[in-house]
């Protein structure tokens, strides 16, 4: 019984250029002179660095460690040399250079010992803490860490879980090349997470403009001692988001501003289950993948690439050709341009094109596909025009948006009206601005404005944890002022008291400085009590908004007062 497919608003029908690169065999790159590898590969933290400059390290060699929960730790792709740790070039939409590890390799490619994992065996989250330290991340466009992913939190279980291979993005294709070639890992890895996430249905999602992967996931499905089902979509741009594959599947939407497994659903590519397969069952971290190099170029086909291998080494392999103008991570709908460096230790090419350069930023994690555009491939899209309200964006977007109007808040900085509109819930498909008549890039507006949201969301929090640093400090100076006074206080009344105690005839002549104690001690204790009695003034009749937010303050100043009636530690005091 085939299973009741469903359907998502919008969607578009781009040309699918998959044919270049899906019918050459998988090439397994040669080992660079030099490796660049980022810290910055995944979503969360970055790595921080645990090695040095000159130390030679291993392939598979942890130089990066994991900061914190969502973070993934990074390791040498090769043997060879540290040559450098700092700012380098990185595949980013904002053109920066980020913190690297540069390795000089030897040619030697030597491994560090390295074991398969019992993971039936081990506690899920010692075998979730391995897999972080492995490396492990989405391979599918977000990187998010993979031990993250893989926790099903307080539910224990994730009823079902959806391995996504629709890759329903123009040209790239690894995804489709590696369900023919590598069916078995991949379902070798959907055993590990069906192991730690509990799950009792398993479906994997496949555009049916993937004949051969299809035919192969269902062999290697049959020798799977638990139920898998594989699916044929129909290929419609973009079937393979995550929330849009969920819909298809099961009929059922992610609420606005909620994960999917708040409905007992996870989403992992077939990237990532290879990925997670070569680390358990044969002890390999991630420190390559499949990238796709097609576009203008002479061959286009799929490498096993190592992390870190400059771009421009890929596109040398697939046959560099005049007229490049320029190169896109990704593919046309979703891509970002590549900026053009040439890497310390690589030479210019002397013929090469001076409007391109040479592409010295490395493959990473994310990198999925290097598209090399042109003039002919890729003509200049016409300069933008004003928006006509035609709302086909409306009915192109998938996520069931506002397209149209989300562009007006973001473009006159209307940012709260942009979030009262969802702004957060766009996948940034691109579908919007491949339909839009005026040529406006929308989803650039819309990348702005959540850049600024969270800007200043990010500058909010600093402003509030600064302003109760600042409330603590002054009740925390105020309350060493009172016990001071108090001490004084106490030290002038025993001072009275043995005075009244010493006959007369026995008593000295009280000194200046005891009188000027005196008056200082009285003159505390005057200020105190005054400043007791003082009373707010203006408060009646507030608006609602104001006393709202003259509760929220009374409310942390009554915590921190609560914290200054503790007594100081001894340090404090010092």
């Amino acid at each position: 019984m085939s299973r009741t497919l469903h359907t998502f608003k919008g969607g578009v029908h781009p040309p699918e250029h998959k044919s270049e690169s899906n019918s050459r065999p998988i090439h397994a790159a040669p080992v660079p002179r030099e490796l660049v590898i980022p810290m910055r590969q995944h979503m969360g933290s970055p790595a921080k660095p645990v090695v040095g400059v000159g130390e030679r390290v291993l392939k598979g060699q942890l130089i990066g460690e994991a900061d914190g929960y969502i973070s993934s730790a990074v390791h040498a792709s090769s043997s060879g040399i540290v040559r450098a740790i700092g700012l380098a070039a990185v595949p980013h939409v904002s053109g920066l250079p980020d913190e690297c590890i540069t390795i000089e390799t030897d040619g030697l490619d030597e491994w560090i010992d390295h074991a398969p994992l019992d993971y039936r065996a081990m506690e899920p989250s010692d075998l979730r803490m391995r897999l972080r330290d492995m490396g492990l991340a989405g391979l599918g466009g977000a990187v998010f860490p993979s031990a993250v992913k893989l926790d099903p939190g307080a539910r224990h279980h994730c009823p079902t879980l959806i391995i996504n291979g629709g890759e329903c993005e123009p040209w790239i294709t690894c995804d489709d090349v590696l369900m023919r070639h590598h069916a078995g890992d991949i379902l070798q890895g959907v055993a590990v997470m069906r192991h730690l996430l509990g799950s009792t249905e398993i479906l994997i999602g496949i555009e049916d403009n993937k004949p051969e992967a299809i035919a192969a996931m269902q062999a290697a499905a049959t020798m799977m001692d638990f139920a898998v089902e594989v699916v044929t979509l129909p290929t419609i741009y973009p079937a393979g988001g995550a929330k849009q594959m969920i819909e298809m599947l099961t009929g059922k939407q992610v609420p606005s501003g909620k994960l999917s497994t708040d409905i007992g659903i996870q989403v992992f590519n077939v990237g990532t289950a290879h990925a997670l397969a070569r680390a358990v069952h044969h002890g390999e971290p991630l420190i390559s993948r499949l990238v796709t190099v097609t576009g203008h170029v002479l061959r286009p086909q799929n490498f096993d690439v190592l992390i870190g291998t400059p771009m421009q080494v890929l596109i040398d392999l697939a046959g560099d050709r005049d007229g490049s103008t320029g190169v896109l991570m990704g593919g046309p709908m979703m891509g970002m341009p590549m900026p053009h460096t040439i890497p310390h230790g690589l030479q210019p090419v002397a013929d090469r094109s001076p409007l391109v350069g040479d592409l010295g930023v490395p493959v990473v994690k994310a990198t999925n596909c290097i598209l090399v555009q042109s003039k002919e491939l890729f003509p200049p899209l016409p300069k933008a025009l004003p928006c006509i309200r035609c709302i086909r964006c409306a009915d192109a977007c998938p996520a069931e948006l506002q397209p149209q109007e989300l562009f007006r808040f973001a473009k006159a900085g209307d940012f709260g009206r942009a979030q009262e509109y969802h702004l957060f819930d766009c996948i940034e498909c691109g579908c919007c601005s491949y339909v839009c008549p005026s040529h406006i890039p929308l989803v650039d507006f819309y990348r702005y404005a959540k850049s600024e949201i969270w800007t200043r969301e990010k500058e909010k929090r600093a402003a509030d944890l600064a302003r109760e640093r600042h409330e603590f400090r002054q009740f925390r100076l105020e309350r060493e002022k009172k016990e001071k006074a108090e001490k004084l206080a106490a030290k002038a009344q025993a001072k009275r008291a043995e005075l009244a105690a010493t006959p007369a005839d026995e008593r000295a002549a009280p000194t200046d400085a005891d009188a000027k104690k005196a008056l200082i001690a009285a003159a505390l204790a005057r200020a105190q009590a005054k400043k007791a009695e003082a009373a707010p003034k203006n408060i009646e009749h507030l608006a609602p908004d104001t006393q709202r937010e003259i509760n929220e303050i009374e409310a942390r100043r009554a915590k921190i007062r609560e914290m200054a009636r503790q007594p100081l530690e001894p340090e404090e005091k010092t």
